[in-house]
């Protein structure tokens, strides 16, 4: 996938379409091209357990550029993920709290892997 310029814009990973890694869009390879984005995951782990603004958002992630973040909510929601919700801000969906459910045996693993490797 060539890397879009500065005018364009970056169409989101979805199943079907041709991902980073897989030519037919295999689910899982677009949901790594999505979850392999800058950014990405740190937003779905800062709206696991509640809403914020984008303020909010960008100060939980360490002052991520608002152009990134921007475009990482966008791309989060057209993948059904966040939503974004007056006033509350940015919300995960019902599918988005499905797939940060789906990670935290990875979130386990990776604290355990931790102290063996320490």
């Amino acid at each position: 996938m060539a890397k879009a310029t500065s005018t364009e814009r970056r169409v989101a990973p979805r199943p079907g379409r041709k991902v980073r890694g897989s030519r037919t869009g295999r689910p899982i390879m677009a949901l790594f091209d999505l979850l392999g984005r800058r950014w990405c995951l740190r937003v779905l782990w800062e709206l696991r357990d509640e809403a914020a603004t984008f303020r909010e958002l960008r100060e939980r992630c360490d002052g991520v550029s608002p152009t990134v973040l921007n475009e990482r909510l966008r791309e989060l929601g057209e993948a059904g993920v966040v939503r974004a919700e007056r006033p509350e801000g940015y919300r995960l969906t019902d599918e988005g709290r499905a797939l940060v459910r789906a990670l935290e045996p990875m979130h386990a693993w990776a604290a355990d892997w931790a102290r063996r490797i320490a």
